[in-house]
């Protein structure tokens, strides 16, 4: 069976960089995917149907949010697991979050399949790309399922310590979209020409591909974490690990649903000012998925990294994965941002046509925005860690507060006498406000007396089961510590 990667030992720094550096070659490859994909559809099907993805793309992304918190919460079930040295218990996160997460994608993207052309009505999409984007959308609920098991795979590998996996077959994904989009988008060869629908279709089948990819590597490589024919019984659900699967989960996915409306309400106050507005905004929003990236990979590690940590008692390495990762996050985040700056005329001009109007809106919004990512990623990080232990509700708290007691009100409030401008200032605005309490929470609060798994959930000692080349941990006090 493979070996699980222990996060528990060596330089802290130094590990986390290289645990770090696949997640971020992982979003920097969808990232570049979708960049590459927004190029066919705004450079060649136009700006009504690059405003329909990028409208759709918002409410695919409340979606994904919506059981983004379930996969988290078995990450950190698993990784803290890990850390104690119980792999027996990882393996039974393993199946009974597997059952409960497909079950649930499946009737999310059922119910949203039918609702699309609703769903796209209420945020207000532009008439003219309403028809464009229910087509997109129709056929990435398709997807859906395929997208969430495959996000939910590689987040549970990484709780086990291993990032390169889900890299890999990552990587395998975003070769065939590439390749598969425009044959589908134009009917190269045999291919129907499907129009824009074709972009989805395009990610449909990769993702397919790459799903059953990894699912033959698992069970090939007896990963520690796969569960075949003879461990069926472990896909029976365990209420202790559901309850904390939906008590901790929900809460860590309302965070993402939290996001996705705020953008969406951002997207429905941005297309009130036109389609070129819009269409700027889809644009700069291209940009911007780049930027986010290095928080998002090194918060990702810090959440795996540190929940591994607690589950061994090693609390000193839990603060100084905290403190690594914000200056991690600030030097890769700055370094990104001063070139999307200085060369934005030409980066922007991927997405929108050169002599248009759309380029300068994008252009104007993107100088006041694109700083509050380096605060974002404070906050990321930071929140990271504290949801290592369980402490899900506090993060949950400042976010909502950044976002809908601060960012939406300022760009409602301030429209009438900034206009647009509102809009993009309330990003930097809510993003400070969000470090500052993210910090204030992270000294002051009780985040390390939290606990994941009710104390009388804890296995017996019969129960865990050590690898011979593992070293055992001590049990995890987290628990035991619970208010």
């Amino acid at each position: 069976m493979a070996k699980p990667t222990q996060l528990t030992e060596g330089p802290i720094g130094r590990n986390l960089l290289l645990f770090a550096m696949p997640i971020l070659a992982g979003n920097m490859a969808q990232s570049l995917n979708g960049s590459v994909n927004a190029i066919w559809v705004g450079r060649f099907l136009g700006e009504s149907a690059l405003t329909a993805t990028a409208n759709a793309n918002n409410i695919m992304f409340f979606l994904i949010g919506s059981v983004f918190g379930i996969g988290m919460a078995a990450t950190i079930l698993i990784a803290q697991a890990i850390g104690a040295g119980n792999t027996r218990q990882a393996r039974q996160v393993m199946g009974t979050s597997a059952t409960f997460f497909f079950g649930l994608s499946v009737v999310i993207a059922a119910v949203g399949w039918a609702l699309s052309g609703r769903m796209l009505g209420a945020m207000g999409t532009p008439a003219d790309a309403l028809p464009l984007a229910e087509a997109y959308l129709r056929v990435i609920f398709l997807a859906m399922p395929l997208l969430y098991m495959f996000a939910f795979l590689s987040a549970a590998l990484r709780g086990a310590g291993d990032s390169r996996t889900p890299f890999r077959f990552l990587l395998l994904s975003v070769a065939l979209d590439i390749v598969l989009n425009p044959v589908l988008i134009f009917g190269l060869g045999p291919a129907p020409k499907l129009g824009i629908a074709g972009a989805a279709w395009s990610t449909l089948f990769a993702q397919a591909i790459a799903l059953a990819g990894l699912l033959l590597y698992m069970r090939h490589k007896r990963h520690l974490l796969w569960l075949g024919r003879h461990d069926m019984a472990m896909f029976r659900i365990d209420m202790d690990i559901l309850r904390a699967l939906i008590v901790k989960g929900v809460p860590m996915g309302l965070q993402m649903v939290l996001i996705s409306l705020a953008m969406i309400a951002m997207m429905t106050m941005v297309n009130g000012f036109g389609t070129d507005t819009a269409a700027a905004y889809g644009a700069a929003m291209q940009l911007w998925t780049y930027v986010q990236m290095p928080a998002m990979a090194i918060g990702a590690a810090c959440s795996s990294m540190a929940a591994q940590n607690v589950g061994a008692g090693r609390w000193d390495r839990v603060d100084a994965t905290a403190r690594d990762g914000v200056a991690i996050n600030f030097l890769m985040t700055g370094v990104l941002i001063l070139p999307l700056i200085l060369l934005d005329r030409w980066t922007l001009a991927l997405f929108l046509p050169a002599d248009g109007t759309a380029l300068e809106i994008a252009r104007h919004l993107n100088h006041i925005s694109i700083w509050s990512f380096l605060l974002f990623g404070v906050t990321f990080v930071v929140s990271g860690v504290v949801r290592s232990t369980g402490a899900v509700i506090p993060p949950l708290v400042i976010l909502g507060l950044s976002l809908w007691g601060i960012r939406v009100p300022f760009a409602k409030g301030l429209m009438p006498t900034l206009g647009a401008d509102a809009i993009w200032w309330s990003f930097p605005t809510s993003a400070a406000c969000a470090m500052v309490m993210s910090l204030a929470y992270y000294r002051w609060g009780r985040w390390r007396k939290a606990h994941m798994l009710t104390p009388h959930a804890k296995p017996h000692p019969e129960e865990v089961a050590v690898p011979a080349e593992v070293p055992a941990q001590p049990p995890s006090p987290v628990a035991d510590n619970a208010p």
